[in-house]
């Protein structure tokens, strides 16, 4: 292509003269941005939305950006139309030559196959076209064009109906071949009336038409046409020639291939080819808007969602609060050890004497420190229960959540995607790691209350009283021993706080409350974790608050060069 045609291309689509170039750049970063485009929300009008994203992707990738980077390329005419209605037949009758298969049996197009003449084939050897179809160089094709002749739109095989629509996003030109017996039909001219939005070039072949019904078929086709903004679209007439084989005659078909012919010029292929690009890049602009509406739609449910999220594990937070707040993990095994360890000959037993002395030496302390080893390991085994408790409770009310009658849009695909395989591993992984850490902060707490037990308060005899009963304490259970009561007494052991605050006083019962305010944030934290891990689901950059900008500053970029 010289420089002087692509030119006259630019300004025959463009209101001002402008590069070819800087439009064509345009429009791949539109198709590049688009393929991206996802909707991973089942929400109202998604379904929509992907059909309209899969349509916009194919007339981009399929007509815009090859017309663009080659616009000397011939125009690509589609012929199209529903099951027998002879479009294989007309293909091979316009070129006198049997190049595309026609027959009784269907689907009988099952390879599209796309005819050009042999002096084109480098200017479309780059057209993404050819890697779907069937290339056939043909003589008799004229310069300046190439005949697709799609599968049927109605093909009982998808494949082949997938096939047709998406060669349809490739046409410069769209010839349409229907019957007398089926002009009717609604899917044509569903089929029309998105290309007629899309600004393609469109003419129609009416074929098998009897005499008789002549007048009155055309007639009214000619009044759908108009009904349906085509009344400007070229219509031929093909008679209804009887029972034959083979293409038909050279004259039944010869308007067509004048037409073709004539279209074939350089000028006024260059024109065809230039008004359906004029109208395919208009088209663009509420397309790519309507698109960008529906990924703005996704954001917004996806922040519904995320609302929804932080609803759900509040009841679960609150209830794992109150749960630890209430005693509920002593229940068990927590509970039975203490009273083993208090019973009578136990190392408990009688720890203070009822003058209020403690009993026990250095000795005797690191002897009861061992014995309350399985305290502590039973401690922490309950919390981690509870913890996991608190996170299975959080994601039965996440689901439920998600997935009732009046869950917001979106929240039974959320529910879909957040895995529930390996959840309950996961769980307790992180419940026993947060048991553990909450345990051995039970030996800090411990040793803050003792320190602070062990030094006199002020001048008064019981302070000092007080002191010395917290340092036997220290000398007759060690630092561990009296973290391990203090564990128990944390998740509600009521004679270990007694046991506690006889033996460091205030101080003791401050270490308590500390412990079991740290259990009770980390059960509403498993809780809240659940809630963080469906949100993930929601961390895809499709449902970005500003995952629609991206669309609307390609659609502005691509507005102010057309």
């Amino acid at each position: 292509m010289t420089a002087a045609a692509g030119t006259d291309i630019a300004e025959a689509v463009l209101p001002r003269p402008l590069a070819a170039t800087s439009l064509l750049d345009a429009v791949r970063d539109l198709r590049r941005d688009v393929e991206r485009t996802g909707f991973p929300l089942e929400i109202p009008g998604v379904d929509a939305a992907r059909a309209s994203r899969r349509r916009l992707v194919d007339q981009l990738g399929e007509h815009l950006v090859p017309r663009l980077e080659e616009l000397s390329a011939p125009a690509i005419v589609v012929v199209a139309g529903s099951t027998g209605a002879g479009k294989s037949t007309l293909v091979n009758s316009l070129l006198g030559a049997e190049v595309t298969a026609a027959g009784v049996l269907r689907p009988t197009t099952r390879r599209p196959v796309l005819a050009h003449n042999p002096a084109d084939a480098d200017l479309l050897s780059q057209h993404p076209v050819l890697e779907s179809v069937e290339v056939v160089a043909n003589d008799q094709v004229p310069r300046g064009i190439a005949l697709l002749d799609a599968p049927d739109l109605d093909s009982v095989l998808e494949s082949n109906r997938e096939s047709a629509h998406q060669l349809l996003e490739a046409a410069d030109l769209w010839l349409f071949v229907t019957t007398a017996a089926r002009y009717g039909d609604a899917l044509p001219w569903q089929v029309l009336e998105g290309a007629v939005e899309r600004g393609a070039s469109i003419a129609m072949v009416l074929n098998r038409v009897s005499p008789a019904s002549l007048p009155t078929v055309r007639g009214d086709l000619l009044d759908r046409l108009r009904t349906h903004g085509l009344e400007g679209a070229p219509l031929f007439v093909v008679p209804d020639v009887g029972p034959h084989e083979g293409p038909l005659s050279a004259a039944v078909v010869a308007p067509i291939m004048r037409w073709l012919t004539m279209l074939a010029g350089p000028d006024r292929a260059r024109t065809v080819i230039a008004r359906t690009l004029r109208g395919s890049l208009a088209a663009l602009r509420p397309w790519v808007d309507e698109l960008a509406d529906a990924v703005q739609a996704q954001a917004d449910a996806a922040e519904g969602l995320a609302a929804e999220l932080d609803l759900a594990v509040q009841g679960p937070q609150e209830r794992a609060r109150a749960g630890v707040h209430g005693g509920a993990v002593a229940d068990g095994a927590a509970r039975a050890r203490w009273t083993e360890l208090t019973m009578g000959g136990a190392p408990l037993d009688g720890l203070v004497r009822p003058s209020g002395r403690v009993r026990g030496s250095r000795r005797t302390g690191r002897a009861r420190s061992e014995a309350l080893v399985p305290l502590t390991r039973d401690v922490t085994r309950s919390a981690a229960a509870n913890l996991a408790a608190a996170g299975a409770q959080a994601e039965r009310m996440i689901r439920t959540h998600l997935t009732r009658a009046d869950a917001p849009a979106g929240g039974r695909s959320l529910e879909a995607a957040w895995p529930a395989e390996g959840r309950v591993e996961l769980r307790a992984a992180a419940a026993e790691l947060s048991a553990a850490q909450w345990a051995a902060g039970s030996a800090d707490a411990a040793r803050s209350a003792l320190a602070e037990a062990s030094v006199p308060a002020g001048r008064a005899r019981s302070d000092a009283r007080a002191a010395r009963r917290a340092q036997r304490a220290e000398r007759a259970l060690g630092e561990d021993g009296l973290a391990a009561v203090a564990l128990a007494a944390a998740v509600g052991v009521e004679p270990a706080r007694a046991l506690l605050v006889d033996l460091l006083g205030a101080p003791g019962a401050r270490a308590c409350d500390l412990l079991r305010e740290d259990l009770a944030e980390r059960s509403a934290e498993q809780a809240r974790l659940e809630g963080e891990s469906a949100a993930q689901v929601l961390a895809d950059p499709d449902l970005a608050a500003d995952a629609s900008s991206l669309l609307r500053l390609r659609l502005a970029v691509l507005k102010g060069l057309t």
